[in-house]
């Protein structure tokens, strides 16, 4: 850790929101999937034992020795930045922070104890000021969410499961925990990027920086409207075999797709709960101990059932329609599937309907 003193120092003044806690911008679906993670079988005695065996003082020792530490003598402009997002989010600690050579532009949170900042030249060299300033705060969003400790072991855990893919039901239950930690990190992504707009207060600089993520550095060539309209389309389109290729799609990635974090992130920045902690009314890290477990699942649960709602993915109406009790299932899953219009009962549509569906999965 470095100097845990430190002051306001951005090219604009922002505002600053003392005591704040993780909970003021954590994204339901966040908190859902951390509760979902801790209660799969094996994971609290796979965690306890890892927490033991990492080698968090390797980790520090071949960043120290590989990578070049950010301080006012080296990449001072970051740490400039880096001091700034931990004045404005309060963190009280300041995370040693990293520049790694590797041309793939990426950022990372890990460490067990204490929470270390990982960026590439690639995204350093991508981004400008505002756009790298918010990617930071993000980071130190993970740092102050308490990120850090889940991602180190999720790094761990796919090094591992590739290491024993060739044993004969060796990975299975590792790759259960993977899997789980990767649904969990994705959502975590959406909570820490409202992290990042808190630091930056720019939301048109966090456009801009997925759009370079997702389409390198042709700003010109780019719009950030037409790239929202993605997200919309790849939502809307299609019928339920592209609802499970989306689903089978995004399994492996650590990260959301980049232009649903921007459509989430703009939804989030208009909404009334991110005015609030702009003027000033937010949780604070005094009140974590009383905050209601019950609330959090109420809250999350309640995310679930407007997302259903308001979503237009064929997937997620058929689960509206389902919770609804509507009629003709049958029919609606051949339609959705793509098949014909024909057909004379809902029971032979319905057989239609599985058996297409079954082709689809094949």
């Amino acid at each position: 850790m470095t100097d845990g003193s430190h002051e306001n120092v951005p090219s604009r003044q922002r505002r600053r929101f003392p005591g704040l806690s993780s909970r003021a911008y954590e994204h339901p679906a966040d908190r859902s999937a951390l509760v979902a993670l801790r209660r799969l079988s094996g994971f609290d005695t796979v965690f306890k034992a890892l927490s033991g065996l990492l080698p968090e003082r390797s980790l520090r020792l071949l960043f120290l020795s590989d990578s070049v530490r950010v301080s006012d003598a080296q990449f001072a402009h970051l740490n400039g930045m880096l001091r700034d997002a931990c004045y404005i989010l309060d963190l009280e600690q300041v995370p040693s922070m990293y520049v790694t050579q590797d041309p793939k532009p990426n950022a990372m949170c890990i460490g067990l104890d204490e929470p270390i900042i990982v960026v590439t030249t690639g995204l350093v060299e991508l981004l400008d000021e505002e756009e790298m300033r918010a990617v930071i705060g993000h980071e130190v969003g993970h740092a102050l969410s308490g990120h850090a400790v889940y991602r180190t072991v999720l790094l761990f855990l796919t090094g591992l499961a590739t290491k024993i893919a060739w044993i004969p039901l060796g990975n299975v239950a590792i790759m259960a925990i993977v899997t789980a930690l990767r649904e969990w990190f994705r959502k975590s992504e959406l909570s820490a990027d409202r992290a990042g707009l808190l630091v930056g207060q720019d939301l048109r600089a966090s456009m801009r920086g997925l759009m370079k993520i997702a389409g390198g550095n042709h700003l010109h060539e780019m719009n950030v409207d037409a790239f929202l309209e993605q997200a919309e389309e790849y939502e809307a389109g299609g019928d339920l075999r592209d609802s499970v290729l989306k689903i089978l799609n995004v399994l492996p990635r650590s990260h959301p797709f980049t232009t649903v974090r921007a459509a989430e992130l703009k939804k989030w920045a208009e909404s009334r709960d991110h005015q609030r902690i702009m003027d000033g009314h937010y949780p604070r890290r005094s009140e974590d101990k009383d905050a209601s477990v019950t609330d959090s699942f109420r809250e999350s649960a309640s995310h679930y059932a407007d997302s259903v709602r308001s979503s237009k993915d064929p997937l997620m109406k058929l689960v509206g329609d389902i919770a609804g009790g509507a009629g003709d299932l049958g029919g609606k899953l051949r339609d959705r599937f793509g098949g014909s219009s024909g057909g004379t009962g809902g029971a032979g549509r319905a057989g239609e309907a599985g058996g297409e569906g079954r082709t689809a999965s094949d």
